[in-house]
């Protein structure tokens, strides 16, 4: 049996502000919104290494506080291809307003990453 993650998806609270973070930032390309009649929409979006997100929004959608260190996933990773290319993407989504959770660092298993937060504040990773 062959294998792979498909997509990972993740609920926010405002689909077209998180698409736009993911699109600008990271690349993704957006297909045509969903909505169904119970409430729901999403999006999937495509990046260039073929993985996907899938942010979707439901009108009931109840909002949690976001904790670092807490069962459950953690965060997301987009690799970025360099060390200048982690510094430069982490100033520009600072400076845009978002919030920076882990400088730009050597970590002990071989990357150089920082870590931001996407508009619900979840944690996204910036590797080289």
């Amino acid at each position: 049996m062959n294998t792979f993650i498909n997509h990972v998806a993740v609920y926010v609270t405002d689909l077209e502000k998180s698409k736009e973070y993911y699109v600008k930032y990271f690349n993704g390309v957006s297909n045509d919104k969903y909505v169904n009649n119970k409430g729901f929409s999403s999006y999937f979006l495509s990046f260039s290494s073929g993985a996907r997100l899938e942010i979707m929004t439901h009108t009931d959608l109840l909002v949690r506080d976001v904790q670092d260190k807490v069962n459950g996933w953690s965060h997301i990773a987009f690799s970025v291809g360099s060390k200048e290319n982690v510094l430069k993407l982490t100033e520009q989504i600072t400076s845009d307003g978002y919030e920076l959770l882990s400088p730009p660092r050597e970590t002990g298993d071989g990357y150089f990453e920082s870590c931001v937060a996407d508009p619900d504040g979840n944690r996204v990773e910036i590797t080289s």
